[in-house]
C-alpha cells in the first residue's frame, strides 16, 4: 500500500483543522453505552490541540437519510468526548452554514468543537461536491481519522481530501500499519479465523484470503455449510445447503494454493437455541437430524490452539459459535484466550475486527490483549476482501 500523508506532514498551529472521526457509538437510554470509538479519537485530537490547532470534529451518527432526526444528534456524545479529552468541547447544531461558521470562529488555538451529524444532509452520502465545499469552508486543513468509515466515498470521508491539504490521523495511521503487518507484509505462517452465519456474505473475503494465508479456520454457521459440503449431516443447523458446490470449489482452490482449511472435529449441539438448554458434545459425523450445531467442541478448540501456536500471525473476523448465548460461548472464549496468551508471549501477532468480533473478544475478556482490535466493521471486511478503500486512497502520497 502506498504511503499516506500523516499529521507529521501538516503545520497545524493556528489553523482550522477539520477532523473526520467516528462518533457513531452505541447508545442506551440517551447515553453512550460503549466509548471505544471515542477513546480511539483521543491521540489525534490531543495532538492537534497541543500543537495549537483549532480542532473542528466531523462525524456521522446513525442513518437519518439526509434529514435532521433529533434522536440521531451528536450532542449527547459531546460531554463524553469532553470528559475523555479533559477539556471543554463546543457543539454546533449544524455542520455547514452560519451555525457551523459561528462555532468555528469562536474557537481559539487548542480549542475543540463538534459539528452536528454530517448525515443530516443528503449531500454527505451522495458525496455531493457542493456539500463538500460547504464543509471545507469551515477549515484550512483536513484530517481523516475514521478508518471505520473509509470504505464509503462520502463528502466528509473522501470529498474533503480533494479540497483541502489532507492527512491521516493517528488512529487511521496505526490501523493501516497493523493491517499491513497482518496480511500485506506478514510473518508466516499466517492464520485467518473467519466466523459468522453465512458463507454467502463472505465469498469475496474467503477468495482473497486463500492466496494470502497458510491456514484458514472457518467457524460459526459458515462451518456447517463446509461440513455439509464435505458430506456430513448437520441436522437442523444453520446451513446454506445450496452453496455446497461453492464451498467445495473454495476448498479445492485452497488446496491448490497450499492453504489448509481447518474445520471442527467435534461440535456442541442442542435441540433448540436458548440459554441453559441441554447440550452435548458430538463428533461432526454424529449430528442427529433433530439437533443443531451451536458451538465448536473442546477437541476442536484444542486443535485450534495447536494451529495458532504453530503460526506467527492471526487475522480474526467472526465468532466460532453463538457466543451471545451461554453455554455456546465456550469455544470462542477458549480460542480467544489462547490467542491472547500467545500474543502476550510474543509468539503471535493478532489483529481482529468487526462488530461481532470485538463483542466476542470483550466477552472473553481479552479485547485489550490482542495486538490490535479494529473498531471498523464494513471497512475491515472490505480490506480483508482486498478492495480499495476510497477514504484511504484519497490520503495517499502522489
Amino acid at each position: 500500500m502506498p504511503a499516506l500523508r500523516t499529521l507529521d506532514d501538516l503545520d497545524v498551529t493556528g489553523k482550522r483543522v477539520l477532523v473526520r472521526v467516528d462518533l457513531n457509538v452505541p447508545m442506551k437510554d440517551g447515553k453512550v453505552a460503549d466509548d471505544l470509538r471515542i477513546s480511539r479519537t483521543l491521540p489525534t485530537l490531543h495532538e492537534l490541540a497541543r500543537k495549537g490547532a483549532r480542532v473542528v470534529v466531523l462525524s456521522h451518527f446513525g442513518r437519518p437519510e439526509g434529514r435532521p432526526v433529533a434522536e440521531m444528534s451528536l450532542e449527547p456524545v459531546v460531554s463524553v468526548l469532553a470528559t475523555a479529552l479533559g477539556q471543554p468541547v463546543a457543539f454546533a447544531g449544524d455542520c455547514i452554514g452560519v451555525t457551523a461558521a459561528r462555532a468555528v470562529d469562536r474557537l481559539r488555538d487548542g480549542g475543540v468543537a463538534v459539528l452536528e451529524n454530517t448525515r443530516f444532509h443528503a449531500g454527505e452520502e451522495a458525496n455531493d461536491p457542493a456539500f463538500a465545499r460547504a464543509l471545507a469552508a469551515q477549515g484550512d486543513l483536513y484530517v481523516n481519522d475514521a478508518f471505520s468509515c473509509a470504505h464509503r466515498a462520502h463528502a466528509s470521508t473522501e470529498g474533503l481530501a480533494h479540497l483541502l491539504p489532507a492527512a491521516a490521523g493517528r488512529n487511521m495511521e496505526v490501523e493501516i500499519k497493523h493491517l499491513n503487518a497482518a496480511l500485506e507484509r506478514p510473518q508466516h505462517p499466517v492464520a485467518a479465523l473467519v466466523g459468522g452465519a453465512k458463507v454467502s456474505t463472505k465469498l469475496a473475503l474467503l477468495g482473497n484470503l486463500l492466496a494470502k494465508v497458510d491456514r484458514l479456520i472457518i467457524g460459526g454457521g459458515m462451518a456447517n455449510s463446509f461440513l455439509f459440503a464435505r458430506g456430513f449431516e448437520v441436522g437442523r443447523s444453520l446451513c446454506e445447503r445450496d452453496l455446497a458446490a461453492t464451498a467445495r470449489d473454495i476448498m479445492a482452490k485452497a488446496e491448490a494454493a497450499g492453504c489448509t482449511i481447518v474445520l471442527p472435529d467435534d461440535v456442541v449441539v442442542a435441540r433448540e437455541f436458548k440459554r441453559g438448554v441441554a447440550t452435548k458434545v458430538v463428533p461432526v459425523d454424529k449430528v442427529a437430524a433433530d439437533q443443531m450445531i451451536l458451538d465448536i467442541g473442546p477437541v476442536a478448540a484444542a486443535t485450534l490452539g495447536h494451529n495458532l501456536a504453530a503460526c506467527r500471525t492471526l487475522v480474526w473476523n467472526g465468532p466460532l459459535g453463538a457466543f451471545e448465548t451461554p453455554p455456546f460461548d465456550a469455544g470462542t472464549v477458549t480460542v480467544a484466550r489462547t490467542a491472547a496468551a500467545l500474543t502476550a508471549s510474543g509468539r503471535l501477532l493478532t489483529v481482529a475486527g468487526g462488530g461481532d468480533t470485538v463483542a466476542a473478544l470483550r466477552h472473553a475478556g481479552v479485547a485489550d490483549e490482542f495486538s490490535y482490535v479494529s473498531t471498523a466493521g464494513g471497512a475491515f471486511l472490505e480490506w480483508l476482501e482486498g478492495k480499495a478503500l476510497p477514504g484511504v486512497q484519497a490520503l495517499e502520497c502522489t
